[in-house]
C-alpha cells in the first residue's frame, strides 16, 4: 500500500510541478478571475457542499469527536458565505509576485532589486476543517504556487466538494487545474508520503492539532511552517478597564473555543482581583466554561483544582485554566513559561504596563485591550490564512500570501565587469 501511496504522491507532484512553472508568471488577472470563478462556484453549489457536510458530521459523530471538534467540522450557509467572501477578498487583493522589495544602486554601476517570487509547491495537511480547503488553494494561487492538499478524513467529502469548486474556478480563467489539488484517499499512508516528497513538495503547513503538528515536525524532510499549539493568554491588568476586560475575556474564550486564537489561560493581577473581586471568572462560569485554578481563586464556587499540566494546555473546549499574578511581570514569567508563541492580550489602560508586555514577550501576535480571537489572517485585512506560523524562519503569524513568497535578486549592468 505504502508502494501505491508513493506512486500517487510522484504523480501528483509532478503535475504541481509543471502548475506551478506556468502559474510562476500567470498574470494577476488570470489568477483574480480564477479566485471569482471559485466564489461564484461555491456560492451556487452550496447546498451540494452543505449535503456532503452532513455525511462528514456523521462520520465525525461516530469517530466520538469532541463539540468541539464538530464544531470545527461544521459548515452552514453562514460559513460558506464566510469562504466566498474569502476569496472575494484574496482576488481583490495586490498580487505579491514581482514586488520590489528592495531595490539600489552600486559603485560599480549595477542595479540591484529584491523581487517577491512563488515559493513553487505547497503541500498543506489540515483536519476538520473544510474552509481551508478554499483557503488554502486561494492565498497559495494568488502567491504563484501549486498547493497540495490533504484534509482530514472527518472532512473527506466537504472538502471534496469545495475542491471541485476551486478546480472549476481554475477551469474557467485557463490556468492549470493541477494547481489545486486533493489527494483523494483518506489513507494516512499519503501524510508521510507529503513529508518525504522533497522533489516536489517546498514547503509543508499543518493544520491541525498537537499530535498532527508534532507528527509532521518530527518526520518532515520538506521544510515546515508551523505551530505546535494554540496556548493563547490573557492578562487582565491591575489598569484594566473592568468593562473592557469582561467583554473581551468572555469573547477570547466562548466565541468559538475550537479554534487557535481561542483563550487558553486567564492571569488576574492582584491588586485588578482585590478592587474587582471575581468578576472575570464568575462570568466565565456564568457562560458556562469549567475554570481550573489554584490558591484563593479556589474559593470562587464553582471553580475547579488546575492539574499542573492545566498551564500550558490547550483545551480547544469550554475550559479555560486561571491564576493570579502579582504585576505585569509575573504575568510575563508565566507567559515565557507555559506559552507557545502564539497570541497573548493584554487588559491595561496604562501604556508603560502595555509597551512593556509587548516588548519583552516574542510571541507572534501581541494584542491589547483586544480579543485573542482576532488572531486570524481575515482579521489581519489577509482576506484568509494559510495558517499561524509561531517559529521565526521566513514566516511569523497570520500566513497570508505575502508570506507565501520569496524572493530573487535582479541585477543589471552595462557591460560590466568586477576588477
Amino acid at each position: 500500500m505504502d508502494g501505491q501511496m508513493n506512486d500517487l504522491m510522484k504523480q501528483i507532484g509532478l503535475a504541481a510541478r509543471e502548475a506551478a512553472a506556468e502559474l510562476s508568471c500567470a498574470s494577476p488577472e488570470r489568477k483574480h478571475a480564477a479566485l471569482i470563478g471559485a466564489a461564484e462556484a461555491i456560492w451556487t453549489g452550496r447546498q451540494a457542499i452543505l449535503d456532503e457536510n452532513t455525511l462528514d458530521l456523521d462520520y465525525g459523530t461516530q469517530k466520538g469527536l469532541s463539540p468541539a471538534m464538530l464544531d470545527r467540522l461544521t459548515l452552514d450557509e453562514r460559513r460558506i458565505r464566510g469562504m466566498v467572501d474569502g476569496l472575494r477578498a484574496i482576488a481583490e487583493q495586490r498580487d505579491p509576485v514581482g514586488r520590489v522589495l528592495a531595490e539600489w544602486d552600486m559603485p560599480t554601476g549595477l542595479n540591484i532589486q529584491r523581487v517577491a517570487t512563488p515559493l513553487g509547491v505547497v503541500g498543506v495537511i489540515y483536519e476538520s476543517r473544510p474552509n481551508v480547503t478554499a483557503d488554502a488553494g486561494a492565498l497559495c494561487l494568488k502567491a504563484g504556487n501549486a498547493v497540495i492538499l490533504r484534509g482530514g478524513s472527518e472532512s473527506f467529502h466537504s472538502s471534496t466538494a469545495i475542491h471541485a469548486c476551486m478546480v472549476q474556478g481554475l477551469r474557467g480563467a485557463g490556468l492549470p487545474e493541477a494547481s489545486i489539488q486533493l489527494i483523494p484517499t483518506r489513507d494516512r499512508a499519503m501524510v508521510s508520503a507529503m513529508l518525504q516528497a522533497v522533489e516536489h513538495i517546498d514547503v509543508i503547513v499543518p493544520r491541525g492539532g498537537k499530535g498532527l503538528v508534532g507528527l509532521v515536525q518530527r518526520e518532515a524532510r520538506v521544510p515546515v511552517f508551523s505551530h505546535l499549539e494554540g496556548i493563547c493568554h490573557v492578562y487582565a491588568d491591575r489598569d484594566a478597564d473592568l468593562e473592557k476586560a469582561r467583554a473581551v475575556v468572555l469573547n477570547a474564550k466562548t466565541r468559538r473555543t475550537g479554534i487557535c486564537g481561542a483563550a487558553e489561560c486567564l492571569l488576574i493581577d492582584w491588586q485588578f482581583y482585590t478592587r474587582h473581586g471575581a468578576v472575570l471568572i464568575e462570568d466565565l462560569l456564568a457562560a458556562g466554561v469549567e475554570v481550573r485554578t489554584e490558591g484563593e481563586l479556589l474559593k470562587v464556587p464553582g471553580t475547579v483544582q488546575a492539574q499542573p499540566d492545566d498551564f500550558g494546555r490547550e483545551f480547544l473546549d469550554m475550559i479555560i485554566a486561571a491564576k493570579l499574578v502579582d504585576g505585569v511581570d509575573a504575568a510575563i514569567a508565566h507567559i515565557r513559561r507555559y506559552g507557545s508563541s502564539h497570541t497573548e492580550s493584554i487588559l491595561t489602560e496604562n501604556d508603560t504596563t502595555a509597551d512593556r508586555f509587548m516588548s519583552r514577550l516574542d510571541s507572534a501576535i501581541l494584542m491589547r485591550n483586544a480579543s485573542t480571537q482576532f488572531a486570524d489572517g481575515g482579521e489581519f485585512g489577509m482576506g484568509g490564512e494559510i495558517g499561524i506560523a509561531t517559529g521565526k524562519m521566513h514566516a511569523r503569524g497570520p500566513v497570508g500570501a505575502e508570506q507565501l513568497c520569496s524572493f530573487k535578486y535582479l541585477v543589471r549592468g552595462d557591460g560590466t565587469c568586477r576588477a
